[in-house]
């Protein structure tokens, strides 16, 4: 079993959500398929043509979103007066309702990577019968734990770009919150200040998470890279606007809201989030998931990872939602 083949939409367009913004978004397959709503990771990051690849074209209607900020949604959240108090995870959760409503969409099937899998089981926990399935991997929930561990935990095993991304900070901002420092550095005056602190945020991320040769790539791009690393600063910075002074986060204390809503997660062995065991504990205290490790992998579970994916959808398409 391998991906599905390339295809191309079969309408887009870009939606006004408000607060001057523009969501782009796209439909692929059936149009009286299943629908199945696909979520990019970052977050910052965009919906590339590959995601496309993980349905059955001909059982699902896929509709696919750069969420705002991202790809080519606008404003982009690389320009420097792009007003990032308008991006936070209700104005996504939002706007993923909006586009439901535009395409007249009564339920779906949500699919999501990394920040897309925690936008995704917070949206299914706080819009009750709207998701028919979640198939979810590179799982994250956006908690205080995992944000520490990714930009501080994390020193300990890759020392030496550590002190290099600390390295970047005034002295007196390195023991509080990184992410919420290099965030000012993001919004400083001097675009010389900005493009260095975009760089050795990407450059740390490069580090921690070992990726596909293109996903690196990307962040070679000067436009991608400010927009990627302004947005998830944001994120990251501000308890992914998630926050309730809990340690673990509100999805794996809300986990219980998603019974009743099957689901899939597929998770990499050696992703470095697995070592808070949230992934683990998030299965075991919602009945109606399938946990599907894959040896060997990281943040990316690779060819396995695709395969049990795909074996999910084609699940999901045909009625099954047993686990």
């Amino acid at each position: 079993m391998g991906l599905y083949p390339e295809i191309e939409p079969y309408d887009h367009g870009m939606l006004d959500v408000g607060d001057g913004n523009h969501v782009y978004w796209e439909t692929c397959g059936n149009p009286q398929g299943r629908p199945a709503l696909v979520l990019h990771g970052g977050p910052g990051s965009r919906a590339s043509p590959g995601l496309r690849r993980y349905f059955d074209p001909a059982a699902y209607r896929i509709v696919l979103l750069d969420q705002r900020g991202a790809g080519r949604s606008l404003p982009r959240a690389s320009a420097p007066d792009t007003d990032m108090s308008v991006n936070t995870t209700a104005h996504l959760m939002a706007d993923l309702e909006l586009l439901r409503a535009h395409l007249g969409i009564e339920r779906w099937l949500v699919w999501g990577v990394s920040w897309g899998s925690a936008l995704g089981l917070r949206y299914a926990q706080t819009h009750p019968g709207v998701v028919t399935e979640l198939v979810l991997t590179g799982v994250a929930t956006g908690s205080d734990a995992e944000v520490a561990l990714l930009t501080r935990g994390l020193g300990n095993i890759f020392p030496e770009a550590h002190e290099r991304f600390l390295a970047e900070l005034p002295p007196d901002e390195r023991d509080g919150n990184l992410a919420a420092a290099y965030h000012r550095l993001l919004a400083s005056p001097d675009a010389a200040v900005r493009e260095r602190a975009a760089r050795a945020w990407t450059d740390w991320e490069t580090a921690i998470i070992p990726a596909p040769p293109g996903s690196v790539a990307r962040f070679r791009d000067p436009e991608f890279r400010m927009g990627f690393a302004r947005t998830v600063t944001h994120y990251w910075g501000n308890d992914h606007f998630l926050g309730d002074g809990n340690d673990e986060g509100v999805i794996l204390r809300d986990a219980h809201l998603l019974t009743g809503v099957p689901g899939t997660l597929v998770q990499g062995s050696l992703d470095f989030g697995n070592l808070l065991g949230i992934v683990w504990r998030l299965h075991h205290a919602w009945p109606d998931s399938e946990l599907v490790v894959v040896d060997e992998a990281g943040h990316d579970a690779g060819a396995a990872g695709d395969e049990a994916l795909i074996a999910a959808t084609d699940k999901y398409a045909r009625g099954d939602t047993g686990v």
